[in-house]
């Protein structure tokens, strides 16, 4: 996940022109390696809408995204074939993606993440900190009703000035 260095991963409407002004010069940043290790993606629906403003929608895996409002009939005929709707809670989530094969997915997108680490379904997390003050925005991390352990596994800088930390959560169970 990217996150400005004050902590944020999109301005408080969502915008993501900061992110997208940083030039990496075709750094590798380990996220080909990355998306060759999960199955497919998670994310809720403000993540959805704003990849879906992108120019080309960018993954090859299969996307689930979590949302309560979103319907079929709201996806684009192009991602029918490869991006669903679910309304599950995390845990059932993973259960079905578990059943249909899956054993590591991308998790996406603030909240999403946020209750998906209160279920203790995240196993690592490596957060990739942009070289930028924004001042305001949305936190990936927010309120938290415990607190929650990682095990720092490594760090790496990058001459774009991005600095990319990985993280084992550890679970309470």
């Amino acid at each position: 996940m990217a996150m400005s260095l004050d902590g944020f991963i999109a301005r408080a409407d969502g915008n993501l022109d900061w992110l997208m002004k940083q030039k990496t010069d075709g750094e590798d940043h380990g996220y080909d390696n990355f998306m060759a290790s999960v199955d497919g993606l998670i994310m809720g629906r403000g993540s959805f809408e704003k990849v879906l403003s992108f120019d080309e929608w960018p993954y090859q895996k299969p996307v689930v995204v979590m949302s309560r409002t979103l319907r079929v009939a709201d996806l684009p005929d192009g991602l029918r074939n490869t991006v669903t709707l679910s309304t599950l809670e995390p845990e059932e989530l993973m259960q079905e993606l578990g059943r249909k094969g899956w054993q590591r997915a991308y998790v996406d997108g603030g909240k999403i993440i946020q209750s998906f680490l209160r279920a203790e379904l995240i196993a690592d997390i490596t957060v990739t900190h942009i070289p930028i003050l924004i001042g305001d925005g949305l936190p990936l991390f927010g309120q938290l009703d415990r607190d929650i352990d990682l095990e720092h596994l490594e760090t790496r800088s990058f001459a774009s000035g991005l600095v990319s930390s990985k993280y084992r959560v550890q679970q309470t169970g």
